[in-house]
Order: C-alpha cells, then sequence, then structure tokens
C-alpha cells in the first residue's frame, strides 16, 4: 500500500473520533405523575405532594415523557457517534446551535431549563386549581430590569406589577398581552406596588428583541401564586416545560375522587399556561417512543404537535390531540368509557 493510501486510512480512522457540532436525541425516562420520583426505593418521594386538604388515591398511570440529550456536556458528539444516532431511527441528531443557541453554554442552559421546569410547575398548579374553581391569587413580581430598558429607571426587584393603562393583570401572560397590544415606542401607564404603597408610572415600550414587533418595558418577572393548601412537585434530572399538562393532570387526579384514567396506562407531553392552554414541545418522536417502551397505549400530543406525532407514532399507541387542559380531561373521559 502507497504511503498516501496508509495516510489517508490511517487519518479516516482518526477522523470518526474527531467532534462534530451535533448532539444526539433519543428516548428519555418517564416518570408517573401519581407515583413515585425513585419508585421502588424504600423511602422514594412522590412526584406530587398536597398538604393541607382532601387527596383521593389513583389507579392507572399518567406519564411524563423525557428526551435523553446526548453529547449535552460538551455539544459535541464524536462523529462516529453522530453517525450511529442517524443511523437509528429512534434518535435524531441536531446542530448544537438548536439546543445552545447565541453560543450559550451547556451551564447556562441548565440554569434555563431548570427555570422553565420551576416555571411550568407553578403554571400546571395554578391552572389545574382553577379547572376545579379553588381560589387561587396570583402576583406579578419583578425579578430584574434590563440595565438599557425603560423601566431600569423607575421600577425595581421585588415591585409587583398591579394593572397596565388602568387595567388589572392577573398573571405574566396577561401583561404580555396587553404590552403587546401596542406597537413599540409607545407608552403605557404601569400601576404597581413597593412596600405595600402603590404607585404609576408612565414608560415608552421598546421592541422585544426576540420579535420586532412585540412591545416590551424591559423587566424579567416571576408569578406568586397563593391557594388554601400547599402543592409540592419533584422530580430528579428533569428540566423545560414540557411537563406541564401531564402536572396539572396528576394534580386534579390527587384532588377528585374517581379516576382519570380507569387504570389505563397513559401518557403525554405539552407546556400548560396559567389559564390551561396546551403549547408545543421538541423531541415528539424520542416522546412517544418512550412511552411505548414503558408500556403506556394512550398518549397526549399537544396540537401544534399532532402532525409529527402521527408521522412517528409507533404500534399500540393511540394519540390525542389537545390545546387545552379542557381538551386532555375530555380525551381522558373518552378513554375511560372505552376502558
Amino acid at each position: 500500500m502507497g504511503v498516501s493510501a496508509v495516510l489517508a486510512v490511517g487519518l479516516g480512522v482518526v477522523g470518526v473520533w474527531l467532534p462534530v457540532p451535533y448532539v444526539g436525541l433519543g428516548p428519555g425516562p418517564v416518570f408517573d405523575t401519581l407515583g413515585s420520583v425513585n419508585p421502588g426505593q424504600a423511602g422514594a418521594d412522590p412526584i406530587i405532594t398536597i398538604t393541607g386538604t382532601t387527596t383521593y388515591p389513583a389507579d392507572g398511570q399518567l406519564d411524563l415523557t423525557t428526551v435523553s440529550v446526548y453529547g449535552a456536556d460538551s455539544g459535541e458528539l464524536t462523529l462516529s457517534r453522530a453517525l450511529q444516532f442517524w443511523l437509528d431511527r429512534d434518535f435524531a441528531v441536531v446542530p448544537t446551535e438548536v439546543l445552545y443557541p447565541d453560543e450559550k453554554t451547556p451551564e447556562e442552559l441548565q440554569r434555563e431549563v431548570a427555570a422553565e421546569m420551576e416555571q411550568s410547575q407553578q403554571s400546571a398548579v395554578v391552572a389545574a386549581l382553577r379547572e376545579l374553581k379553588i381560589p387561587v391569587t396570583t402576583t406579578i413580581v419583578i425579578k430584574a430590569t434590563a440595565a438599557d430598558s425603560p423601566a431600569a429607571a423607575v421600577l425595581r426587584p421585588d415591585d409587583v406589577i398591579t394593572a397596565v393603562d388602568g387595567l388589572p393583570v392577573k398573571d405574566v401572560d396577561a401583561l404580555r398581552t396587553a404590552l403587546g397590544a401596542r406597537p413599540p415606542g409607545g407608552e403605557v401607564r404601569v400601576t404597581y406596588t413597593r412596600g405595600g404603597v402603590s404607585s404609576t408610572a408612565t414608560l415608552r415600550t421598546v421592541a422585544s428583541a426576540d420579535n420586532e414587533r412585540r412591545a416590551v418595558i424591559g423587566v424579567d418577572l416571576r408569578e406568586e401564586s397563593e391557594y388554601p393548601f400547599t402543592v409540592s412537585l419533584r422530580t430528579d434530572k428533569v428540566g423545560g416545560p414540557s411537563a406541564g399538562l401531564m402536572f396539572a393532570l396528576g394534580i386534579i387526579e390527587a384532588l377528585t375522587p374517581g379516576s382519570l384514567t380507569s387504570g389505563v396506562h397513559v401518557a403525554g407531553t405539552g407546556t400548560i399556561s396559567d389559564s390551561g392552554e396546551v403549547g408545543p414541545i421538541g423531541g415528539i418522536q424520542q416522546k412517544l417512543i418512550a412511552a411505548a417502551r414503558a408500556g403506556a397505549t394512550q398518549f397526549l400530543v399537544p396540537a401544534d404537535n399532532f402532525a409529527d406525532a402521527e408521522e412517528s407514532r409507533p404500534d399500540g399507541l393511540t394519540l390525542h390531540k389537545v390545546g387545552t387542559l379542557d381538551d386532555a380531561l375530555a380525551a381522558l373521559a373518552r378513554i375511560r368509557s372505552a376502558a
């Protein structure tokens, strides 16, 4: 064999171990929201804990589904690993920038997905309790203001926003809708309380960084909700907002007599807002596979993901398209009637 041929073979062998800017997505673990974080282990903590009110036993399963990310620590795969995932129909290979936009580091992304999970859990509780007509009081609290934003000179962390142009806003979604109803560059009157004292400031809006037609005032917000008992949610090593729908259904199951599933193994996914709207998620193909492997026979799919889900539905898994929490409950009623 000539020297050039030997060199080419050598470079080819080395090449398969070189890193490429891609990550792999595969079916992740599933968690029964009606069960425990680590089922089968002594002293395993329940995923949903409710104290201070009556709860009811449940049968069946309401699984939240996840996606495992390979190469997340470095943002890279070896070429051989990327090819292996590409040839396996259960996996997807996507450019690193899809998960790490704007050159975000894995550490920054981890903080983001943890914050998204926390917000998702809060929204799940609020949506579930509102569905059950249980009183919920929500306040909009400022976490921070952008240094060059219209709000920076007036508003401070821990201020509570109560109204826009004199109209009350009950949650972050309502605030964003109120601001988004006007073009950037206009003036808006924001009513807020600080230390129990109410004030109103007139601020000029600017364009959102992700949508030049959406008006914002440059604040980072959180919601604080109060209700007549305590709801705690937990999972291990799961982040992002896509478990919201299944958390909400698990809470409703725990707070109502009877069974939402009649013993049927149901899985699903979807973000949820305080008002009960179900939003799209990523990795639907991998989540369907994870659910089927776990034994689920029914799957709740966000409406915006339904077309993709139909194309990759595993055998034996029935799909139900849901756009709201009410849609999901109606789907469960159909599942019960067929059980």
